[in-house]
């Protein structure tokens, strides 16, 4: 079972547009010094969407080594499902220790189809794998707790911020299992989601995935730190300084997402490169606003 914060690394890229295996593995070997509780490589963050069958399996072996076996790994396998069987058992191969599932690729689906598409790539498999409730790939209370029961799904990670519909499926998926013996866990996946965290802990939802441990560790463990010790005044402090501001500058365009993460992580010294289209890079003054908040938030961890 997970704990922690999870850290969602970004795939670097050279200025010529390839994959950097060699700054990957040292962004990854540095982060998880730091002390997260997982890694998830080549979900979002990575840019999963962008890599090609021959470098999603460089990405994922390389992250695994440069874990080693400290901490869980989980990869990201998504889009036809086809591609998403493949990535499974290539992610397995590659020594992974369990599996985000993605949406699949644009299409819309009824709830059972989803179940279906889950049930194929859990079946591929004996790693763990957990759902992600976002985009295309909504789940009601029926089919989440018809994907908790699928041998192998052991979570639930939800980027889509409806908590009144969350607030029914935590407790119907729960109930469900109550008595299987089968351990279960929920996560907030919303984007920077520490900004939303209080509310998704208040309905029982501890894990969430933590964006700006990849470029700013020392801030996302102070978060979290002071979310578990109820210090909220702490908390608050790091919300107006940090994460609300970046919740802002996420929000001017599409695919900031990613983008700023990038950006966080060159600067603060590793070279993370370009994110490859359709996304694109943050702009010059953008970069200096990103590094005046994360100077923001440090100013609040040395007061």
């Amino acid at each position: 079972m997970l704990e922690g914060v999870l850290f969602f690394p970004v795939t670097p890229f050279t200025a010529a547009g390839d994959v950097d295996l060699d700054a990957l593995r040292r962004h990854v070997a540095d982060r998880v010094g730091a002390g997260p509780g997982g890694v998830f490589v080549a979900c979002g963050t990575g840019e999963f969407h962008a890599l090609d069958h021959e470098e999603y399996t460089a990405v994922v072996r390389t992250a695994v080594e440069a874990v080693g076996g400290r901490v869980p790994v989980y990869a990201g396998v998504g889009g036809a499902v086809g591609q998403a069987r493949r990535h499974a058992r290539v992610a397995a191969r590659a020594g992974a220790d369990g599996l985000l599932l993605l949406p699949p690729y644009l299409v819309e689906a009824p709830a059972d189809g989803l179940v279906a598409y889950t049930r194929e790539v859990a079946g591929e498999t004996a790693l763990p794998l957990i759902v992600y409730n976002r985009a295309n790939a909504r789940f009601d209370e029926r089919s989440a707790v018809a994907v908790a029961r699928l041998p192998h799904v052991v979570g639930f990670k939800d980027g889509t911020g409806d908590l009144d519909l969350l607030a029914r499926i935590v407790p119907a998926v729960r109930e469900a299992l109550d008595g299987t013996g089968e351990e279960f866990q929920f996560f907030n996946g919303m984007p920077t989601a520490e900004a939303s965290q209080l509310a998704y802990r208040a309905l029982g939802v501890e894990l969430y995935s933590s964006a700006a441990f990849a470029f700013a560790p020392d801030v996302s463990l102070a978060f979290h730190r002071a979310v578990e010790e109820g210090d909220r005044k702490r908390v608050d402090a790091l919300q107006r300084a940090f994460f609300h501001p970046l919740v802002r500058l996420r929000k001017r365009v599409p695919g900031y997402a990613v983008a700023l993460v990038k950006a966080g992580v060159t600067l603060e010294g590793l070279e993370a490169g370009p994110v490859r289209p359709p996304l694109t890079p943050l702009t010059a003054s953008e970069t200096e606003e990103l590094a005046a908040i994360i100077a923001e938030a440090r100013a609040v961890l040395a007061s």
